[in-house]
């Protein structure tokens, strides 16, 4: 999958089982952190570069990660015929605890719940988490109720959010037969 717009180029390969560590390159820090976490605990596969106007700032090469991201997961997971759908996962990191659920429907929606982060994680505006996960959720096309019930540290906050989001996609993409599991015959 490639994203191409003026301020951007990305470029993602990812698959719902992986082999090897990820190879995330977007030019920020603690983004490259979390998806490489996300990678490692979902056991997915990931490579993703991105080329972005960081010199303006990170707000365009976050967002079109997360579009591309995204595109490439509802891409790849095509009509989602036998897969169990539904995961959900708690994941703490030291004093933070954070929730996933998802629904791999194909109906793009998105619930967050963030405590108050600092302005900055690293190179990461804070405003850009939640903006990050509403985009991959639209762009994946799928459901997401994510929500960080405490939490000291910002780090933490968004780290466990990443990680129990892995878990729960882990959970939601693993195969329960051939046929959609849906009562309406599709999803």
């Amino acid at each position: 999958m490639i994203r191409r717009t003026g301020e951007t180029l990305v470029e993602v390969e990812w698959k719902a089982r992986g082999k090897g560590p990820a190879r995330v390159e977007t030019g920020i820090g603690f983004l490259d952190h979390v998806l490489e976490s996300w990678t490692f605990h979902g056991g997915f596969g990931l490579r993703l570069k991105a080329d972005g106007d960081l010199r303006v700032d990170a707000h365009h090469t976050a967002e079109d990660v997360a579009l591309a991201l995204g595109e490439a997961m509802d891409e790849a997971l095509g009509d989602r015929a036998g897969l169990h759908r539904f995961g959900w996962a708690y994941a703490p990191l030291d004093e933070a605890l954070a929730r996933a659920v998802v629904d791999l429907v194909r109906r793009p929606h998105c619930e967050l719940t963030l405590p108050p982060l600092p302005p900055m994680i690293g190179e990461l505006p804070s405003e850009m988490v939640p903006h990050f996960f509403r985009s991959l959720a639209m762009a994946g096309r799928f459901t997401l109720h994510l929500d960080v019930l405490r939490a000291e540290n910002g780090h933490h906050a968004v780290e466990a959010a990443f990680k129990a989001l892995a878990l729960a996609m882990a959970q939601a993409l693993a195969v329960k037969g051939r046929s959609a599991r849906s009562t309406k015959g599709t999803l």
